[in-house]
């Protein structure tokens, strides 16, 4: 069993202060609960420090089957990634993404480092489904996999979703990429309410508020 990316990911929304936003998530696996996702994003000005948690873990016959840790650090400046450091363990494979923006030109340009370097932009935005400047995007950053992919986001129009027990009117987008196809819902003010992602192996994976 194998998951594919739906981290940069974030449910419930919670406003601890003007400056300080939680998202929290149960997360499950063809309805059955296999563990939790958390975000919480800090705004001083211009500055956006995002930390992003998650733990699975897939169980059959009481036998663990699938285990799943991701842990990332990204910094932002506005709706541009200035920095990121994620780890992710799936089973007994690690992955480290490490990037930051090099200030030493006038334009700067966002330089991965690991898991393989390389040149990516001046203004690159990682899979933030917490900014809703994401919908625009035509490349994303996977801080799952370091890879940088093209991506088509599009406009599914209005339904009416459950979220926390109660019927939401919410904007429906479907992002697709190579390997990836996840659903995201958000409000009419343009809050992030819910996620669904299909793996490439029917799976399907849903995010609900806790």
């Amino acid at each position: 069993m194998k998951f594919w990316h739906v981290s940069g990911i974030a449910l419930a929304f919670v406003c601890h202060s003007a400056h300080a936003q939680e998202w929290q998530f149960n997360v499950f696996l063809d309805e059955k609960p296999i563990g939790q996702h958390r975000f919480a994003l800090e705004e001083n000005g211009a500055q956006r420090p995002l930390t992003s948690e998650a733990s699975f873990d897939v169980k059959f016959l009481f036998v663990n089957a699938y285990r799943y840790r991701h842990t990332a650090k990204e910094q932002w400046n506005g709706n541009c990634l200035n920095a990121i450091e994620a780890r992710t363990e799936e089973n007994r494979e690690t992955t480290i993404v490490k990037g930051a923006l090099d200030k030493s030109t006038d334009k700067g340009a966002f330089v991965l480092q690991s898991p393989k370097p390389k040149t990516l932009g001046d203004c690159v935005m990682t899979f933030a489904y917490w900014n809703p400047a994401m919908l625009k995007q035509t490349r994303l950053l996977n801080p799952q996999t370091g890879e940088y992919l093209d991506t088509r986001i599009t406009a599914l129009g209005k339904e009416s979703i459950t979220v926390k027990g109660q019927p939401t009117d919410a904007e429906h987008y479907r992002l697709e990429a190579p390997k990836l196809k996840i659903d995201l819902w958000y409000s009419s003010d343009q809050q992030w309410l819910a996620l669904r992602s299909t793996t490439p192996e029917g799976y399907i994976i849903n995010y609900r508020l806790r």
